[in-house]
């Protein structure tokens, strides 16, 4: 599979690079492109206060022309938590999106979105500050009516992104489970 992999709030920190490795290593082609043009944040609120500098639209500016030279060849879009959301966006507006693979994060739907049969798979932690049960319900709900084919899996316990090991949401179970499915979710593709 050809990965665009987006990362969070904290910048392009290095659990991005290595979680880049792992899918190479599993015998895919990944970008990670950098939206922050080389910042990383030590805290999310220092990461979303560089976003809102930025602004949503330029945000996804950057990452349609960072997926554009590669979106023929039929992308799987990917993300961890602000990555997952736009990965979302670009995802359900790319008819040659291949897949969509959230880790941490999902986002708003237009109203008049509609897919066929996109493969969609949620990781989140149980329970999720930013992405509470009744968000999830809803969001899986409209990602139904747009026509994705969706998975959600929860992990008990683990913090908001605990797929990454520099950070104190880090669930080293959690991760290796999320990572494990994933892997099982792009060989099906």
């Amino acid at each position: 599979m050809n990965i665009m992999l987006f990362h969070s709030t904290y910048g392009l920190r290095p659990a991005v690079r290595a979680a880049a490795d792992r899918l190479r290593a599993a015998g895919h082609e990944v970008w990670t492109p950098d939206l922050f043009e080389g910042r990383t944040f030590g805290t999310a609120e220092e990461g979303m206060a560089h976003k809102e500098e930025i602004g949503k639209d330029e945000l996804l500016r950057r990452a349609v022309l960072a997926a554009a030279p590669y979106s023929e060849r039929g992308l799987v879009y990917a993300g961890f938590s602000l990555g997952a959301s736009i990965a979302q966006t670009l995802a359900l507006g790319d008819e040659k999106a291949r897949g969509l693979l959230l880790l941490h994060g999902t986002s708003d739907l237009a109203p008049n979105v509609s897919v066929d049969g996109l493969p969609v798979q949620l990781h989140v932690a149980e329970p999720d500050p930013f992405e509470t049960d009744d968000w999830l319900s809803a969001w899986y709900l409209q990602m139904g009516r747009a026509g994705a084919d969706v998975e959600i899996y929860r992990y008990a316990g683990a913090g908001h992104l605990y797929t990454d090991p520099g950070l104190p949401d880090y669930d080293a179970e959690a991760a290796e489970a999320t990572w494990r499915v994933a892997l099982g979710f792009l060989e099906s593709l």
